[in-house]
């Protein structure tokens, strides 16, 4: 499993589409389904970052599966991301499989190592950020103060070769406090130029949970205002109720 336990939102597109799924954009124009396949597949073929040789598409109503094998975690989240561009897309189901080739299969305490390495590396990821690994799947353990930490440290481990899966189980520590945290946020958007925060509400909890609703005119003005709870300090979960309506 690629996504932490108790997470109900994630900042981004692309993040969203790293773990399989990606939402609507809004009230795009419908397209036949062959031609949504083919524009999926064509990006795919695009983007030098997706190995997209075996890579089958299929759509249906926006929907749009991806299905073959990959060889590594970072080419199978690179493959949603690209789908989740397109045009007309509603929703990516991202069934990839990573099937690691002899070259890059490593047994767990070295496949742990190579992975702590990578972290310690990276001075975003903090020293109290473990993992353990089995059988290519990698366990992401410990605490960190911020979400932008806790995403570092799995964009990280995605990237090592030999891991087929993450489950990001970081825990955030900082203590919350519900009004402070609603202040922040709301102030965040009133500051934002991409948003209007008359459209935006937000609601508090005092274990850290924000739940964010309203409407927004772009999915760029979605990621502005998700980002932003997400860097309120005491916050750990984000309810992402958005919806992204663009015009007609």
């Amino acid at each position: 499993m690629d996504a932490a336990p108790g997470r109900l939102a994630v900042a981004s597109w692309e993040q969203a589409s790293d773990h399989g799924e990606a939402r609507s954009r809004g009230n795009e124009p419908a397209m036949k389904d062959n031609d949504l396949r083919r524009h999926v597949a064509a990006e795919l073929s695009w983007d030098p970052q997706v190995g997209s040789e075996a890579i089958e598409v299929s759509a249906a109503s926006g929907v749009v599966t991806l299905r073959g094998t990959v060889t590594s975690l970072r080419l199978k989240r690179a493959g949603g991301r690209a789908a989740a561009r397109v045009r007309g897309v509603t929703w990516v189901a991202n069934e990839l499989r990573v099937q690691i080739p002899d070259k890059d299969r490593r047994d767990d305490e070295d496949l742990r190592g190579d992975v702590l390495e990578t972290l310690m590396l990276d001075v975003s990821v903090p020293t109290t950020v473990d993992a353990q690994a089995r059988d290519g799947f990698v366990t992401l353990t410990g605490t960190a103060q911020w979400h932008y930490q806790r995403e570092a440290a799995e964009f990280r481990t995605a990237n090592v070769p030999g891991v087929a899966g993450i489950d990001n189980a970081i825990t955030l520590t900082q203590t919350p406090d519900a009004q402070e945290a609603r202040d922040a946020i709301s102030a965040a958007f009133r500051r934002d130029a991409v948003l209007a925060a008359d459209g935006l509400l937000v609601e508090t909890s005092a274990d850290g949970l924000v739940i964010l609703s309203g409407m927004v005119s772009s999915w760029a003005a979605h990621d502005h205002a998700v980002a932003a709870a997400w860097s309120t300090p005491g916050v750990t979960q984000v309810d992402d109720r958005i919806r992204v309506e663009s015009g007609p």
